[in-house]
């Protein structure tokens, strides 16, 4: 199975402080691919470097074959998309404008008419028609998650880099978005998140990563991702896995 991204001998550092050392991984084509790890593990930070949003202090990240800090802005755009933990807006735009701003890398001057319809699609796809003519300004932190990932999708990329996407929502758009996820797979699309909930990326995820002391952290010989032995490893807590469709539902032991 071929490589969406690749990453080769990735290391970062804030200023004095090493987040990251000696990262490397292959994230497959078109599957789910989920971070998971302790907070303050370098999840986000990972993801920001794959997106070419950080620069790494050694190593390199290539997607679907092209070196991402040799990658224009707009041309890493046609590529992949990003959506952040939180978003700012200081002006009272419309959810549809909002959407509209995704196809940026494909407009040269203004918007056309396909551009528009796409945006719509979009919206229509993440079921947020309701909201086309509030202000994003006035919505919730949920329902601007949702927008934002309606922008996402507006943006036609290939890869998707998700960061923390449920964690602004409710369970019921929690499910509904993951299961959007596993659609965008039937698009052809590549898709890899940061979740902290490891009950939601083993529900939905095809792939799991996960980050400890500034490494990846690797199950042993015949360990799966969900076992209790290996989320004990990665959370240092006591967690007891309930088996749950081939895999596990993980709940903390009783102290």
């Amino acid at each position: 199975m071929s490589a969406a991204i690749e990453i080769r001998d990735l290391a970062f550092s804030y200023g004095r402080r090493a987040v990251l050392e000696n990262i490397s991984l292959d994230i497959p084509e078109k599957q789910f691919t989920v971070l998971l790890g302790k907070n303050g593990s370098g999840k986000s930070t990972l993801l920001r470097l794959a997106a070419g949003l950080l620069t790494p202090d050694a190593g390199r990240v290539s997607v679907l074959g092209q070196d991402i800090a040799a990658m224009s802005l707009a041309g890493r755009a046609r590529l992949l998309g990003f959506l952040a933990q939180s978003h700012t807006s200081v002006f009272p735009f419309t959810v549809e404008d909002v959407v509209l701003t995704g196809r940026a890398a494909h407009v040269a001057f203004a918007p056309k008419a396909e551009d528009r319809e796409k945006a719509e699609r979009a919206i229509d796809a993440i079921g947020i028609g309701r909201l086309r003519g509030r202000a994003f300004t006035e919505l919730s932190g949920g329902e601007q998650q949702l927008v934002m990932i309606a922008r996402v999708l507006a943006q036609e990329p290939r890869v998707i880099l998700l960061d923390e996407p449920t964690s602004s929502l409710d369970i019921f758009n929690q499910a509904r978005l993951l299961k959007l996820v596993r659609e965008f797979l039937d698009l052809g699309l590549t898709v890899l998140a940061v979740l902290h909930d490891p009950n939601m990326a083993f529900l939905y995820g095809d792939n799991f990563v996960f980050l400890k002391d500034r490494r990846i952290f690797r199950p042993g010989p015949g360990e799966n991702p969900w076992d209790e032995s290996v989320l004990e490893r990665v959370y240092d807590a006591r967690l007891q896995a309930i088996p749950h469709r081939g895999r596990a539902l993980i709940v903390p032991k009783e102290q």
